[in-house]
């Protein structure tokens, strides 16, 4: 079994960061190691919807794995821009997107946050679907094949009103 790649740093590389000095403690010389504590300064919740307490009201908040998604959630980051509109060649794209967890960053959540993206990560997911349920059934697939090549039957299906499920 391979070991981890963090394991191996640890037994050939020593840390950056050592401090140490030496104590005299009743005749006997000493040597004492002290921890490495790094504090980060940082605005780290972008264009902010609620003002921001002044630096010398802020406290120091200790980030780790088991807490990293809830400082997030309470830190609220946020984004606001505005991009060219690729889908529709037309204007721009209006962004605004409030971060919760790391997962928010993925590909998928951010579609999810930004309406014209969402429909189409919809359309797609619904085509996936099709697709798996169509699957071995070659009269549904022949029948969406000539659906497909047919425009003027694929623009009447498009126009046709939908019915509402009950």
């Amino acid at each position: 079994m391979a070991s981890s790649s963090q394991k191996f740093i640890s037994r050939n590389r020593a840390p950056r960061v050592q401090i140490e000095y030496d104590v005299e403690l009743y005749g006997a010389e000493k040597t004492v190691q002290l921890p490495f504590v790094m504090g980060v300064m940082s605005d780290l919740s972008g264009k902010s919807e609620e003002p921001l307490p002044s630096v010398a009201d802020r406290k120091f908040l200790e980030i780790d794995v088991d807490n990293f998604d809830d400082r997030m959630k309470s830190m609220k980051p946020r984004t606001a821009f505005s991009v060219p509109n690729t889908l529709t060649g037309e204007g721009n794209l209006s962004v605004d997107m409030t971060f919760e967890s790391m997962d928010d960053f993925s590909p998928a959540a951010i579609a999810q946050k930004v309406a014209p993206l969402k429909k189409l990560l919809d359309a797609r997911t619904q085509l996936a679907n099709l697709t798996t349920y169509m699957d071995g059934k070659t009269g549904a697939e022949n029948l969406m094949t000539d659906i497909i090549k047919d425009p003027a039957l694929l623009k009447a299906l498009a126009a046709a009103p939908a019915e509402d499920e009950e």
